[in-house]
C-alpha cells in the first residue's frame, strides 16, 4: 500500500519521496516535545522504517527547562527517548553541538552585531536539520529525515516537487523551511503538516499513543537564550557599548548599553525621558553599528515601500522576470502582495502598500498561493519618508 495518500489536487500528492510501495528508512528528528514525537510516530504508524535521533546542540546541557523556554536540555533527550521507546524505535543521540554553536549562535551574535535582526530558527533548519544532518543521514543509507513541522511538501506527477504551507494556517511553519532548496525537499518528511488539527488534538493524540509528552508545554523564543533575556545574551557576548540615542534630525534623546540589543519597530525599552513633540510614541528606525547609534521616531516613520535582499533560496527554479507573489516578513506575520524580480543576484522587492517593522537581516519568504516560492534575507530598505 503507498503510505501517501493522494491529496485531493490534480497531479499531485501529499509526499516528500518518490512514489513507492517500500518502506523507506527515516531519520526522525525528536526534540523531545509532543509534535515531533508525533511526527515519528506516525512515520512508524504508516509503515516506515524509522529511527529517533535526538540533537545535542548544547555544549553545556546541564541546566532543565524553565516553564515553556528552552530546548535540548538533558531533560529533553531524555523526553525523546521515552517516547522512541514507546513507538517502538531505535533512538541515538547526535552531538552537532559544535556545528550549531558555529552555523546558528556566533551567527546570531555576528548579525546583532552588524546593526541587523537574524532569524536563528531558519538558520537552524537550513544549516544544521537539513544540512549537517541530512548530510550525515544519507550518508548513513536513510532516505528522508521526519520533522514535526508544520508544512507540506507535494511530489508533482513530472518529479518535481514543491513546499506548501500547512493545511492549518494556524499552525503553518513555511516560513522557517523557506531555506529549503531542491534536494533537501527530495529528502524532507513532514507528516503533521496535511493534516488540520488543532495543537489540542495532536496533544490527544500523543495521549492516546502513550506518549508522556503529551502534555508537556511548547519550547518559544530562541531556544539558547532559555532565559528569554535576549540583551543580556548579547551583553555577555558583545560587551557594554554606550552610545547614543538620536531623532531623525540628530538631536540626541539620551543613551543606550549597546546598539545590538534593539530592533526596527522596537517601541519599548527606549529609556527617553523626553516626550515626542506630538506627544506619541517613538520606534527604532535605524540602527548603526558604525558609530555606535540608534535613530527613534514616529511610526509613520517606519514605512517600508521596497527592499532589497541577498542570499536567495528557491524551492525549485529560480523565478524569471518580474513577478506578483505575497510575501511574509516574520514567522508568525501575516502575507502582504508585492512584485519581485532577481536583478544581478539579488532580490528586488516592491509593495503594494507600505509595511512597518521591516529590519536588515530577517528573511523574506515568497509565496504562490500556498506554495512557497524561494526566500532571501532582507539588506536595504527603502522607505516612504527617508531618515535625515
Amino acid at each position: 500500500m503507498d503510505p501517501y495518500p493522494v491529496r485531493a489536487m490534480t497531479s499531485q500528492i501529499s509526499s516528500a519521496q518518490p512514489r513507492t510501495s517500500r518502506p523507506l528508512r527515516v531519520l526522525a528528528a525528536m526534540s523531545g516535545g509532543v509534535d515531533s514525537a508525533v511526527a515519528a510516530a506516525r512515520a512508524a504508524e504508516a509503515g516506515h522504517d524509522v529511527t529517533g535521533v535526538h540533537l545535542a546542540l548544547s555544549a553545556n546541557p546541564q541546566s532543565f527547562r524553565t516553564g515553556a523556554r528552552g530546548c535540548c536540555t538533558i531533560e529533553d533527550s531524555r523526553d525523546a527517548r521515552r517516547a522512541a521507546d514507546v513507538i517502538g524505535i531505535p533512538f541515538y543521540v547526535w552531538d552537532l553541538a559544535e556545528r550549531f554553536r558555529e552555523d546558528v549562535v556566533e551567527d546570531f551574535v555576528a548579525e546583532y552585531e552588524a546593526g541587523r535582526t537574524p532569524n536563528p530558527c531558519l538558520r537552524c533548519n537550513e544549516k544544521i536539520k537539513f544540512a549537517a544532518l541530512l548530510d550525515k543521514a544519507l550518508a548513513l543509507g536513510f532516505d528522508a529525515v521526519c520533522t514535526g513541522h508544520y508544512a507540506q511538501v507535494i511530489l508533482n506527477d513530472d518529479g518535481t516537487r514543491e513546499l506548501h504551507r500547512a493545511s492549518d494556517m494556524a499552525k503553518d511553519q513555511s516560513y522557517v523551511l523557506g531555506v529549503l532548496d531542491d534536494r533537501q525537499l527530495a529528502h524532507a518528511m513532514f507528516p503533521l503538516g496535511d493534516t488540520v488539527t488543532t495543537k489540542d488534538e495532536i496533544r490527544a493524540e500523543a495521549e492516546r499513543r502513550g506518549l508522556a509528552v503529551a502534555k508537556k508545554p511548547d519550547s518559544h523564543d530562541i531556544c539558547f537564550i532559555a532565559d528569554g533575556d535576549t540583551q543580556g545574551f548579547l551583553a555577555s557576548r558583545l560587551g557594554k557599548a554606550e552610545g547614543d540615542i538620536v531623532d531623525a534630525e540628530g538631536n540626541k534623546l539620551g543613551t543606550h548599553d549597546g546598539a545590538y540589543g534593539f530592533t526596527i519597530g522596537q517601541r519599548k525599552g527606549l529609556r527617553i525621558g523626553t516626550p515626542a513633540p506630538d506627544g506619541k510614541p517613538r520606534y527604532v528606525l535605524d540602527i548603526s553599528p558604525v558609530n555606535n547609534t540608534v535613530t527613534v521616531g514616529s511610526a509613520a516613520d517606519l514605512d517600508v515601500t521596497a527592499l532589497t535582499a541577498v542570499k536567495p533560496r528557491w524551492c525549485g527554479a529560480a523565478p524569471s522576470g518580474p513577478g506578483t507573489y505575497t510575501a511574509q516578513l516574520r514567522a508568525h506575520g501575516g502575507e502582504t502582495p508585492v512584485t519581485a524580480e532577481l536583478v544581478d543576484g539579488e532580490l528586488r522587492v516592491s509593495f503594494a502598500e507600505p509595511v512597518r517593522g521591516v529590519a536588515p537581516g530577517q528573511a523574506i519568504v515568497l509565496y504562490e498561493g500556498s506554495r512557497v516560492v524561494g526566500s532571501a534575507t532582507i539588506a536595504t530598505t527603502e522607505r516612504a519618508a527617508a531618515l535625515a
